[in-house]
């Protein structure tokens, strides 16, 4: 009986432990990620811009740095600070360098209230160093102090790793989202004060065996896990075939070099001969140079979503706003009368685009209430330039649609039809001499919108002069569909075909 039982608590436990994400009987160090659900609103904020770097960034060759939105971050896991061991959740981010979590000392930033912050004084370990700091995102900033304690990762304990905290935090990204802080996995190269990143505390002091991380990603949004990473090794069971490995070009950022990228099998010419490629598991977009990413989304029919919407409301108006205008109806008062405008809050005509794109950048989309008096308005204008050239009602009509795709996207999404996916092109990174191809359903962001399914292309402009430039930033979208192991130790990254 006593055997018996042995056996079957043993059995038990093996089988326990062959699901536990953070086991490592095998010497790896498994953090699994959880997923948060993107919604329109947390797309429009995917924000990359190019500025020149800070002066706490220690990387001084570097002529430009760019900010980011982690309103829109998916995936984040969870670690602990501090003895006994304080959780937080926080994101795992390759596209930078520091560790970052609310301090109990953040008093009077709201979104410090809606999230763990860090005691000092309930661990054991913990030592003040207390030098100031502040970083700089895209929608604002973070300021605070750096300390030293323990920080837990799976099932090790990474002693001595500085860490920020932070007592002032921006209000929007950080309010709404599901996790606490950031842990960096960039390089010491960008580090805020040249704080040792923690994967390098973690080999330095024997806790792996191989120097590098894998990184993998799960795009079954109906699985709970989310991905996956794992220090000092990579799981088979996350990829097939061999990896492509390829050097780190420049250190600080995890940056290589792709080559040319290929549309239907067509080239876009412009990284015929080397662009360089940031690798960010803490966006979810692929930003890359404007005359790139413009043919990508002219070729999958992608469109800004106030030119998106500028034609729908001529497909919608159009006729009618003709007939008013050819039976004599003045032009001030045609949106009156088809009841877009009212009387008194009707806009004058040369200020109708500026509405409508200051209303969509403050609101994003759908838009608000004042858009399609600024459409109509701006459309009555056209129509009447069109007529004093005495053209066709079709011409006309026709002439006003290619004008709405001219309007300027302030967002920077562009937004598919989603019955289109199964007839789009694959578009292809050349990466190594070889070939990396996303299908529609990898690049194309499914977002839920109003009990209706709204699907957003995954490429945004991201203009980079030279010399750090042209730059490609592959995100969550090129990542999730390729397993990535960043090794360190031989300073390359290797990319191989993720599974699900």
């Amino acid at each position: 009986m006593g055997i018996k039982f042995l056996l079957s608590a043993i059995f038990t436990w093996t089988w326990i432990n062959s699901w536990d994400l953070t086991a490592s009987s095998d010497g790896l160090v498994r953090i699994g990620l959880k997923r948060q659900t993107l919604d329109l609103k947390r797309i429009n904020a995917a924000m990359i811009m190019g500025v020149r770097p800070q002066s706490n960034v220690n990387d001084r060759e570097a002529d430009v740095i760019y900010l980011k939105n982690y309103l829109d971050t998916q995936y984040y896991g969870e670690i602990g600070i501090g003895s006994p061991s304080q959780s937080f959740s926080v994101v795992f981010d390759t596209g930078s360098s520091n560790l970052w979590v609310p301090s109990s000392k953040c008093l009077f930033s709201i979104p410090c209230h809606f999230h763990s912050k860090f005691r000092a004084r309930l661990s054991s370990t913990y030592t003040k160093i207390g030098i100031p700091c502040k970083i700089n995102y895209s929608s604002g900033s973070i300021s605070g102090f750096f300390s030293l304690d323990h920080v837990k990762v799976g099932d090790i304990d990474v002693k001595d790793q500085e860490f920020i905290e932070i007592t002032r935090e921006g209000f929007l990204p950080f309010l709404v989202a599901k996790y606490d802080g950031i842990l960096g996995l960039g390089f010491q190269e960008i580090s805020v004060e040249q704080a040792t990143p923690m994967w390098l505390n973690m080999v330095q002091q024997g806790h792996v065996s191989q120097k590098l991380f894998s990184l993998w990603l799960n795009r079954d949004l109906t699985s709970k896990l989310g991905g996956e990473i794992v220090f000092g090794g990579l799981d088979w069971r996350h990829f097939t075939g061999d990896h492509t490995y390829v050097p780190v070009t420049k250190s600080g950022y995890w940056q290589i070099e792709v080559g040319d990228i290929l549309v239907e099998n067509k080239s876009t010419g412009l990284c015929m001969n080397g662009c360089a490629a940031i690798l960010d598991s803490a966006t979810p977009i692929i930003a890359g140079p404007t005359e790139i990413v413009a043919q990508i989304n002219r070729a999958i029919g992608a469109e800004g979503i106030v030119s998106l919407e500028c034609k729908k409301f001529v497909f919608k108006y159009g006729y009618s706003l003709w007939d008013f205008l050819v039976s004599g109806v003045k032009p001030e008062i045609v949106c009156v009368d088809i009841g877009l405008c009212s009387y008194n809050g009707s806009q004058h005509v040369s200020g109708g685009l500026k509405t409508v794109v200051e209303n969509e950048t403050s609101q994003g989309s759908p838009m608000g209430e004042t858009a399609p008096c600024a459409f109509c308005e701006m459309i009555v204008f056209w129509i009447q330039v069109q007529l004093k050239q005495q053209k066709t009602k079709e011409k006309v009509l026709k002439h006003v649609t290619q004008l709405c795709e001219n309007l300027p996207n302030p967002i920077g999404k562009s937004f598919v039809n989603c019955d289109y996916l199964p007839i789009l092109p694959d578009v292809t990174f050349t990466i190594g001499n070889k070939a990396f191809p996303l299908t529609p359903e990898q690049y194309i962001l499914k977002v839920e919108e109003s009990c209706s399914t709204v699907c957003v292309s995954g490429f945004v402009a991201l203009d980079v002069p030279p010399p750090r430039g042209p730059l490609w930033v592959l995100g969550d979208t090129f990542l999730s569909a390729y397993h990535t192991v960043f090794d360190f130790g031989n300073l390359r990254v290797g990319f191989a075909k993720a599974t699900n």
